[in-house]
C-alpha cells in the first residue's frame, strides 16, 4: 500500500499524522511517499521520520517492511497511491500576508484569514487550481479506488472542487469537533469518552447540536459551565456569546468564528471586548500571520530541534485524534470509526443546499464511508451557514472560472466585510489583491 504526502514539508503535522498511522501494525507494510516543492523541509521530515521508525523498529516490531521515498514530483509522488493527504499551502507566507495585510487597509480585520471573509477567498483563489491539478494527476497515476484526503484550507471549497470538479473521491478532514468536545468535557467536568456529541454544520461553523453524558441531554448545562470556567470565560467570549444568543456552541476557535460573523469585529475600537491576547488563536488581529512567522524565523532552531528531540512513539497509546489514520485502519481492517467528516450534503442536512460541502457525522469501515441523515440544523444555526455558503458557492465558481467579477460578489456578500465596506470599497479591495497574488493566480492570466 502507498500513502502520498502532499505538502510533506509540513514537518509537525506529517509526522504526527505518520506517526499514526504506524501505530497500526496492519499498517505497516507500507510506502510513505513525501512530495514538497520547498527542498528544505522536505529534507527536514524525510530526515525526522527515518530517525522515528529506526527508533521505533525494535519497540514497535513489524516496521521492515516501511518504505519511505522522497520527491519534489507530485505525479512520482502520487503514482500507485491508495490514500493521498494533502496539507499544501499555495504561494506560502508571503501570499498569506496580502490576504490579511491588504484587507485591513480596508478595516477588514482578520484574526486567521484562512477559511471564509476577503483572506479565505483569495486562498481559494490560489489554492483552487493546485486542487484540480492534483485530482487530474491522481485520476491518471494513482490507484483507481484513491481516497483524498484534504486538510488544506479553505477545507469546505477545496473538498466541494475536489470532489465536484476534480471527480476524485475527497473527504475534508479538520480538527475542530474534537478540539471543541474537549472543551465541552472540560466545562462539565466529566471524561472525554464518556460525552457523547454530534456536530453538524459546515467546516468551522458546525454545531453541537447534541451533547450527551449516558444517554442525559447536556445542553442546557454549557453555558454556566463556560461563563463560570477561570480560562475559556476569558478566551472565547465570542463562541460564548453566539450559545447564549443562539442556544448552540460551535465548533470553531474564539479568532476563527469572530471573522465570519458580521458583529464582533467591524468597528476596530470594539474589538479587544471580545478576543483575548494570551494567544494568537483567540482573536488577536492577524494573529495566525504574527504566529507563523514567528515559527518561519525560527526554521533554523527548529531543524536543530528535530535533529535532537526524542524520536516518537509509534503506539497506540500516542496516538493523535486526527481522523487520517483512522479511516485508513477502518477501511484496511474493518475496524469501525466513527468521525466528522466534510462530504457532499446530497440532503443530510436537510435545510442546507444539496451541493455544499457540510461537516457531519460518518462512519468508516471495508465498505468505505456512511453518512447518516441528520435532518434540520436548528434555523439559527442553518442560517449562519446558508451566509457563508453562499459566498464559498461564488468564490469556488470565481476560481474555477476565472471570474473576477464572482471573486467580489463573493467578497460583498461575506458577512464581515459587507458590515465593513461599501461596494466601491469592496471593488478595489477585490482588485488590489487579485493584482497583488497575480503570480499565483494562473486562471485569471
Amino acid at each position: 500500500m502507498k500513502i502520498a504526502f502532499i505538502g510533506a514539508g509540513s514537518v509537525g503535522f506529517t509526522r504526527k499524522i505518520v506517526a499514526d498511522i504506524l501505530s497500526v501494525r496492519e499498517l505497516r507494510d507500507v510506502e510513505i511517499a513525501l512530495m514538497d516543492i520547498d527542498g528544505a523541509n522536505l529534507e527536514m521530515i524525510s530526515n525526522v521520520l527515518r530517525r522515528d521508525i529506526e527508533a521505533n523498529r525494535h519497540s514497535a516490531g513489524g516496521l521492515d517492511k516501511v518504505r519511505l521515498t522522497k520527491t519534489a514530483d507530485r505525479r512520482e509522488s502520487l503514482a500507485g497511491a491508495k490514500y493521498i493527504f494533502c496539507f499544501a499551502r499555495v504561494g506560502g507566507l508571503d501570499a498569506f500576508a496580502l490576504d490579511v495585510e491588504i484587507p485591513l487597509k480596508y478595516g477588514v480585520n482578520q484574526c486567521v484569514g484562512d477559511t471564509l471573509c476577503a483572506g479565505g477567498i483569495m486562498y481559494g483563489q490560489r489554492t483552487i487550481p493546485v486542487v484540480r491539478d492534483i485530482c487530474k494527476d491522481i485520476k491518471e497515476v494513482s490507484a483507481p479506488d484513491a481516497l483524498f484526503l484534504n486538510y488544506m484550507n479553505p477545507n469546505a471549497m477545496n473538498t466541494w472542487v475536489a470532489n465536484t470538479y476534480g471527480g476524485v473521491q475527497t473527504l475534508g478532514l479538520c480538527h475542530g469537533v474534537q478540539h471543541g468536545h474537549e472543551q465541552i468535557a472540560n466545562v462539565l467536568g466529566l471524561p472525554l469518552e464518556e460525552v457523547d456529541i454530534v456536530c453538524a454544520g459546515i467546516n468551522h461553523q458546525t454545531w453541537y447540536i447534541a451533547v450527551k453524558h449516558k444517554g442525559v441531554d447536556m445542553r442546557g448545562k454549557l453555558l454556566e459551565g463556560f461563563q463560570k470556567h477561570p480560562e475559556y470565560s476569558r478566551q472565547e467570549k465570542v463562541r460564548i456569546d453566539i450559545l447564549e444568543r443562539f442556544g448552540y456552541y460551535s465548533t470553531e476557535s474564539n479568532g476563527h468564528l469572530s471573522e465570519y460573523l458580521p458583529w464582533y469585529r467591524k468597528r476596530l475600537g470594539e474589538i479587544d471586548r471580545w478576543i483575548d491576547h494570551s494567544e494568537w488563536i483567540h482573536g488577536e488581529s492577524g494573529g495566525y500571520l504574527r504566529y507563523c512567522r514567528e515559527q518561519r524565523a525560527k526554521f533554523d532552531e527548529e531543524a536543530k530541534a528535530y535533529a535532537t528531540m526524542e524520536p516518537a512513539v509509534y503506539t497506540p497509546e500516542n496516538r493523535s485524534s486526527e481522523h487520517g489514520s483512522y479511516i485508513i485502519e477502518s477501511i484496511e481492517t474493518g475496524r469501525v470509526y466513527r468521525g466528522h467528516f466534510n462530504v457532499i450534503n446530497k440532503g443530510t442536512i436537510a435545510n442546507l443546499p444539496p451541493d455544499c460541502i457540510v461537516e457531519v457525522p460518518g462512519y468508516v469501515d471495508r465498505n468505505g464511508i456512511s453518512i447518516p441523515r441528520v435532518g434540520d440544523l436548528p434555523a439559527p444555526c442553518a442560517a449562519i451557514c446558508n451566509q457563508s455558503i453562499a459566498v464559498q458557492r461564488l468564490a469556488v465558481e470565481a476560481a474555477v472560472e476565472g471570474n473576477p467579477l464572482k471573486v467580489k460578489q463573493a467578497m460583498l456578500l461575506d458577512p464581515l466585510v459587507g458590515a465593513v465596506c461599501n461596494p466601491p470599497e469592496v471593488w478595489a479591495m477585490a482588485d488590489e489583491m487579485l493584482k497583488a497574488e497575480a503570480q499565483w493566480l494562473p486562471q485569471y492570466r
